[in-house]
């Protein structure tokens, strides 16, 4: 159906649209609404379309007439380089067209998320699954040929990498469950110091191992945090087990916790090697690994922060990192105070 429409209409019909929209008769813009004009310039009516959406697809809908139904196309190369868009012409009558940008990149983006971590999990899993099988066939095929000595390795390599598997699968199976709870806030007056001194414990016989000490800074009368126990208790025991792997063995790993306002803000602190800058931003992207030889080698699956930023993210906290090459690690956490201590 067409519609013709006066002026004074258009002007209502587009500005009355969240999404940048404008109306093109020829090749000119002849109407914009504030959202076109900050996105595309204030500047652009009266200017030739073919400058205003310089996009080959777009601009040959837009000028060689006789659209009667609306059209839809995809394109990027305006309002910044990465971003995509999904432009939907439609006629107005007297030859106008009004053409509206709905913005996808955030659409876009998560779905490229989703195919890259198809693919890193797939891979994850595929390297410890060849070794599997590598290592299984030998000790089937070549069970006379092999020492009691060579056989116990070999048996050894396959339980580790089922165990990396195992690993990679709970992590994922973990992340699923959080991302699945996301909407729910714990509301639970949970003792932040306790799990504190539990994951502590836990991690006891690692930083004996590696020669480190564990060392609790607690503000006395810590109240308690609004938390679900079994997800900050994941938390910490991913922050503190991370702290031991790329902590400088020898060295301490300090775990603080302090009233901040009305939040509890938990750190966790290692003296290592510390990370750049460029790596800080990507550190809870699913998989990814500073250093992803070292990552493996430690037993590190790739998902621990992204695990600990939705769990923060659930929380209705916040995480952040700070980090000095050659000096070490710092991973902030806020926690809010639970209800019941702020009345």
């Amino acid at each position: 159906m067409i519609f013709t429409l006066n002026r004074d209409k258009s002007r209502k019909l587009i500005e009355g649209l969240t999404e940048a929209a404008i109306i093109v008769r020829g090749a000119s813009v002849v109407m914009s609404n504030a959202a076109a004009r900050n996105l595309l310039g204030i500047g652009i009516e009266g200017v030739d379309v073919r400058q205003v959406l310089p996009h080959p697809a777009v601009i040959e809908r837009l000028v060689r007439g006789g659209v009667t139904t609306p059209e839809e196309v995809e394109a990027s190369g305006f309002g910044g380089a990465r971003r995509q868009w999904l432009v939907r012409i439609a006629p107005l009558g007297d030859g106008a067209l009004l053409v509206r940008l709905i913005d996808r990149s955030e659409a876009r983006a998560a779905e490229q998320m989703r195919v890259d971590f198809v693919a890193n999990a797939s891979h994850e899993l595929r390297t410890p699954l060849s070794t599997l099988i590598g290592y299984t066939e030998t000790l089937r095929e070549r069970t006379e040929e092999l020492d009691t000595e060579t056989t116990g390795r070999f048996l050894s390599i396959v339980h580790d990498e089922a165990r990396r598997m195992q690993r990679v699968v709970e992590d994922l199976i973990s992340l699923s469950r959080i991302e699945a709870e996301k909407f729910t806030t714990p509301t639970e007056a949970v003792d932040l110091e306790q799990l504190i001194e539990v994951s502590v414990e836990g991690a006891a016989r690692m930083a004996e191992e590696r020669g480190s000490s564990l060392v609790m800074q607690i503000e006395p009368n810590l109240p308690p945090v609004a938390a679900d126990r079994v997800q900050i208790l994941q938390v910490l025991d991913n922050l503190i087990t991370n702290a031991l792997r790329y902590g400088e063995q020898g060295t301490p790993i300090t775990v603080s916790a302090a009233v901040e306002d009305a939040m509890v803000h938990l750190t966790v602190a290692d003296r290592g090697e510390g990370i750049a800058p460029e790596h800080l931003k990507r550190l809870t992207e699913r998989f990814y690994r500073v250093d992803t030889s070292r990552s493996r080698s430690l037993g590190g699956t790739g998902l621990g922060l992204s695990i600990v930023k939705h769990i923060v993210e659930r929380h209705r906290g916040r995480l952040t990192f700070e980090s000095e090459v050659g000096q070490g690690t710092t991973v902030h956490v806020l926690l809010p105070v639970a209800a019941e201590t702020l009345s």
